[in-house]
């Protein structure tokens, strides 16, 4: 049954407006599958803020997802954290005020994220959080924040795995929480595809299939730290001499490297701009080992099967590290080196950690009931 079929056998207003706020890549990818059912049964108005405003970053993630051209594009840009979150949060107030919306929908983690729910709830719009529960236990990560204020702010809950509900539940939130599985695990199913008919990133840097690490650095804990930023430098060195590394680089962390001395290439170790989310998915679908900071290609590497080498000293994902597939090893050099050249596990791979492949109708539906 389809959501609009859904909609008129149970009555739920057909006009019922739905603001999706976004931001940054993981948003615009987590949004794709859910965007494609709301637009079924609900108006969606779709705000950008400008997070991410580089066309790698950003228009080509709208184009490979098919999402709907932004209703608005509130180009903030980059800055500190508070005149990032500070300018978000006025330009979004703007639009709720105007467009009057019965929910305001947020994903993941980033200021876009925190933004857009406290300019709701000063508003008492209904927020709702995908990707809801997750927690490193570190308040020194700016996302760690972003998420905690959200999820105390939501009136629905859509949590990804058991653990995240578990969390939840440790902090007194039981109402309004919905275990509905990982939307990026949705978008990897239905993109994946398209991306292997389409992508010829492989051909266009020359490589084979098992025969490179990709990598990326997006974390502030490591590119605002120039000795654990070095430290990684290092360690991409070291496991160039044995394989091929591909790093599609973030513009701020290539504005740190520069500025920290660190930007050069050395043997097979080669940076690049940012790239295609289809362009990404082929690459590590056919990677050797990914080495990553990235909460969304943890999870990507364990859906792929491809170990992963996470640069970080713990994980939101603990699901990726007890299966054996993704290990922790800070920012350590030799760790991180002796982790690459470590065998792929032997653990059994579990397909159903992270739902069914069906988050975005159950998302959908959630809303359209409340």
């Amino acid at each position: 049954m389809s959501n609009l079929e859904l909609a008129e056998e149970r009555n739920f207003p057909i006009s019922m407006k739905i603001a999706t706020v976004v931001g940054a890549r993981p948003q615009f990818i987590k949004c794709g599958p859910v965007s494609k059912q709301l637009r079924q049964a609900a108006m969606e108005v779709l705000i950008h803020t400008g997070q991410h405003y580089d066309s790698n970053m950003s228009e080509l993630f709208f184009r490979d997802l098919e999402i709907p051209e932004p209703d608005y594009n509130l180009g903030v840009g980059s800055g500190t954290h508070g005149e990032q979150s500070g300018e978000m949060l006025k330009q979004i107030e703007r639009v709720l005020l105007k467009e009057k919306p019965d929910y305001v929908l947020v994903f993941g983690d980033t200021n876009s994220t925190l933004a857009g729910a406290l300019a709701a709830a000063k508003l008492c719009i209904p927020v709702a959080h995908v990707e809801a529960g997750l927690r490193s236990f570190n308040r020194r990560m700016p996302e760690e924040i972003n998420r905690v204020v959200t999820d105390h702010l939501s009136a629905l809950l859509f949590c990804p795995t058991e653990t995240s509900v578990s969390n939840l539940a440790r902090e007194g939130i039981t109402e309004g929480v919905r275990l509905v599985g990982d939307v990026m695990y949705d978008a990897l199913l239905l993109y994946s595809r398209r991306a292997e008919e389409r992508s010829r990133i492989l051909n266009h840097l020359r490589l084979e299939p098992k025969s490179y690490f990709l990598a990326t650095v997006h974390r502030a804990e490591n590119t605002d730290d120039p000795n654990r930023l070095a430290a990684i430098v290092k360690a991409f060195e070291m496991i160039s001499d044995i394989s091929t590394i591909v790093w599609p680089v973030h513009p701020r962390t290539r504005k740190v490297l520069e500025s920290y001395g660190l930007q050069r290439n050395r043997g097979s170790f080669s940076i690049l701009d940012p790239i295609s989310y289809l362009d990404m998915l082929c690459l590590e679908k056919q990677a050797r080992g990914i080495l990553t900071d990235s909460g969304g290609v943890q999870k990507e590497a364990y859906w792929f099967q491809v170990p992963c080498i996470t640069l970080r000293d713990e994980s939101e994902w603990v699901e990726t590290v007890q299966s054996g597939w993704n290990t922790l090893v800070g920012t350590d050099p030799d760790s991180i080196f002796g982790a690459a050249i470590k065998p792929p596990p032997s653990d059994a791979y579990l397909n159903h950690l992270f739902g069914d492949g069906h988050s975005a109708a159950k998302i959908v539906r959630a809303l359209l009931e409340n």
